[in-house]
């Protein structure tokens, strides 16, 4: 009697731990960047528009390098792509210890930084899509938990380093660990499983057979001309505005309240672990709903958060506004190359990625300094939280409106896609 042979572990789980690192070490020194904003805008006596300005610049950064990320990743793959982010982020973090003036901020936190931030999505989340079909959700999901552990991490760290070594030294640290982390784990990443002989999920070619996948390849030109891509820009425009300003502006609005640095920088830390949650969660469910009705969930989350944080005034108001919005942050950070995907295939993947996160980051470039403005007006965050809210249910009421594609190669109909 013959011994079953064992299945071969499949390197598709190397990839997805590295990204997952990647995300851990990218997002999360982004996301400290609110708890740097008080002891900047102290010292050296910035306005909050001004300050803000900085994280405003480093998205309209990214996002038109994303463009070019997107065209490198599908062509050369992620290792050089997040190799080099990790060069950026360790010099940006180190150069913005050694700042004493506006424009060093705009070029070393808005420029560095920028570029750096990318590689934060799209490198990542597209070669996961490569590698996964059938549990490309859940997999997303893993990797894109990185950027919630880094959330839910970072600041907090940043905080107690800030608080015992003094925010330049806080930089120095945060820099040197990005660099080397994020170096290191791009070296395990691979385009996709043809780079070894292999097929994505680790299956068989009777499985794939068996499947009958037959996904939709659009270039970049034809999804262009289709009415779901601008469904989508619009939607992550929409959402973008949201993130940013939340993850700027929320320690800054609590501590205003009275409260302290350190409970400010905690809610932060619970956004980060609910999301998480929202990026496993959902992302998983879209495997078998389909990642439209998991964005209306989502979406539906994300305007349940942003109302409720207008009312919000005790601590235990925050913590569950954190839990809301980091469940619908998670989740529709995760779903959005599942969705592009599932529209338009794996040909241009990237680069189709790259166009969509370009429109987002006209959201992240221009409400977090509107925001910034609305305080040094009137004194207060709640009609910038308003605005927030009327965005937020924009981006629900479109993703409600979006349809399966049709294969431009064969012109069969996908079926189910999203």
């Amino acid at each position: 009697m013959s011994k079953q042979k064992k299945p071969e572990f499949f390197y598709g789980y190397v990839v997805v731990g590295a990204g997952l690192v990647t995300q851990v070490l990218i997002l999360g020194t982004y996301s400290s960047f609110g708890v740097f904003f008080k002891p900047l805008a102290m010292e050296f006596g910035w306005m909050r528009a001004t300050t803000s300005a900085a994280v405003s610049i480093a998205a309209l950064v990214m996002g038109f390098s994303a463009l070019v990320t997107g065209r490198l990743t599908d062509k050369y793959g992620p290792k050089v792509v997040l190799m080099a982010s990790g060069l950026f982020v360790g010099v940006g973090y180190l150069l913005m210890s050694r700042i004493n003036v506006l424009w060093q901020l705009y070029l070393t936190y808005g420029l560095l930084v920028g570029i750096a931030m990318s590689a934060a999505d799209l490198p990542i989340t597209s070669t996961v899509a490569r590698w996964f079909i059938k549990r490309r959700g859940m997999m997303t999901g893993v990797t894109k938990a990185g950027a919630g552990i880094g959330i839910m991490v970072v600041p907090l760290v940043a905080n107690l380093l800030i608080t015992n070594y003094g925010w330049r030294n806080a930089y120095i640290i945060i820099g040197i660990t990005a660099l080397i982390g994020i170096i290191l784990a791009a070296l395990f990443l691979k385009r996709d499983p043809a780079q070894i002989g292999k097929l994505p999920d680790g299956a068989t070619e009777s499985e794939v057979v068996e499947r009958k996948i037959n996904p939709v390849q659009f270039s970049l030109r034809e999804a262009m001309g289709t009415s779901q891509l601008r469904l989508l820009l619009v939607i992550w425009f929409s959402f973008m505005s949201c993130a940013n300003v939340i993850i700027l502006h929320t320690v800054p609005h609590i501590t205003d309240l009275g409260f302290s640095p350190a409970l400010a920088a905690s809610v932060i830390s619970v956004i980060g672990g609910f999301s998480i949650f929202g990026r496993l969660s959902l992302p998983s469910l879209s495997d078998s709903l389909g990642t439209k009705k998991a964005y209306q969930i989502a979406f539906s989350l994300l305007a349940i958060s942003l109302i409720w944080l207008q009312f919000a005034r005790e601590a235990w108001m925050f913590y569950l506004f954190a839990a809301v919005y980091g469940t619908a942050h998670g989740a529709s950070y995760t779903l959005l190359a599942p969705m592009v995907a599932g529209l338009f295939g794996l040909r241009s993947l990237g680069t189709i990625l790259g166009v969509v996160l370009l429109a987002g980051t006209f959201g992240s470039f221009i409400n977090p300094i509107l925001a910034g403005r609305i305080y040094d007006t009137l004194g207060s965050y709640q009609l910038a939280f308003l605005i927030l809210t009327v965005l937020s249910l924009t981006a629900l009421t479109l993703v409600s409106l979006i349809k399966p594609t049709s294969n431009r190669g064969d012109g069969k109909r996908l079926g189910k896609v999203i």
